[in-house]
């Protein structure tokens, strides 16, 4: 049961990770990455992601213990959901020394002078 919780926490994790940034890489928008903030960059880690997603989730023996990993993949999306709402990404970025991509919100302050 510990490899169902744990495997399926990871694809939660995983799952939620992937989306924003392989929406952000497939619409053309940069978005923090380790590898780097280009759209080619976060489309690719997001692929990857779900990937890695669908290989925890085959590994994790979910029919042998469906409430547990039920909840276990929910935690692991709600920890991730939180930690992309808190923009954790950006603040990773900046406290490893990289520096971040402008969000829509500060170039538009910026197109318009304050």
């Amino acid at each position: 049961m510990f490899q169902t919780i744990a495997l399926c926490f990871l694809a939660g994790l995983m799952g939620t990770n992937a989306l924003p940034h392989l929406i952000k890489g497939l619409v053309g928008e940069e978005f923090p990455t380790v590898l780097g903030n280009s759209p080619v960059r976060n489309a690719l880690a997001g692929l990857t992601g779900i990937l890695l997603t669908a290989l925890f989730v085959l590994w994790a023996d979910m029919p042998s213990h469906p409430w547990t990993a039920a909840i276990s993949i929910s935690i692991g999306a709600y920890v991730m959901a939180t930690f992309h709402g808190l923009r954790g990404a950006f603040w990773l970025n900046s406290a490893a020394g990289r520096s971040n991509p402008a969000t829509p919100a500060s170039a538009s302050q910026g197109a318009q002078g304050g």
